[in-house]
């Protein structure tokens, strides 16, 4: 009988940023309750950060099939006591999975979103500030890592390059006008606390509620 096919995926950018991104979420989570991660992709990221920050718990989430099943055949592999199995969310749905259901979840005090905003359209971000609004309590936490222009100005030439390739797959997409994240989150009461210089020409973007 043939092997079954392996569900796992992989990112090799995770494997460079994983370590710069955990100093970072060390740095700026809550010590305590739920962190919540927003497109969660492969999965990667999840089995990584779980263990690493108890007592922390760590839902993973995702819309797309695919990723959620890559994301527990990872948990599988890698099993840790506080990460949770990966839910269905997309951000751009007025009320949220975990907002109908907390599934016996302890409070979410955090929500961690990694390479997401600028390879999906402008509405994603809008759910996603909009979502946190809702969701955070006075002093939670929103982490974005990701690429992002300031002042209307590509931080290096390969991100330059990197916002054209994606405009071409889909107009929609785009490595985003830092300046206008912010915007946007100071409408949801979410104040930038700081940005973080990170590999790659990208930042580690936090807010706090």
């Amino acid at each position: 009988m043939p092997a079954p096919l392996d569900a796992r995926q992989h990112s090799t950018a995770t494997l460079r940023n994983r370590e710069p991104i955990l100093a970072v979420l060390q740095s700026v989570l809550p010590p305590t309750g739920t962190v919540l991660e927003i497109s969660s992709g492969t999965g990667e990221h999840a089995v990584f950060f779980a263990p690493r920050l108890q007592p922390r718990h760590w839902i993973p989430s995702d819309p797309n099939p695919i990723s959620r099943a890559s994301i527990a055949a990872w948990q599988e592999e890698l099993p840790a006591k506080n990460l949770h199995p990966p839910i269905f969310l997309d951000v751009r749905d007025s009320v949220w999975t975990v907002e109908q259901d907390n599934m016996g979840y302890e409070p979410i005090e955090a929500i961690v979103n990694t390479n997401m905003i600028h390879i999906a359209p402008w509405t994603a971000c809008l759910g996603l500030m909009a979502g946190a609004g809702r969701i955070l309590p006075k002093g939670g936490i929103l982490y974005l890592y990701g690429p992002f222009q300031q002042g209307g100005e590509h931080t290096a030439p390969s991100n330059a390059q990197f916002d054209r390739g994606l405009q071409q797959q889909n107009p929609e997409w785009g490595v985003r006008n830092l300046e206008e994240v912010v915007a946007v989150a100071q409408t949801q009461d979410l104040t930038l606390l700081k940005t973080v210089a990170m590999p790659s020409n990208n930042l580690s973007v936090v807010f706090q509620r």
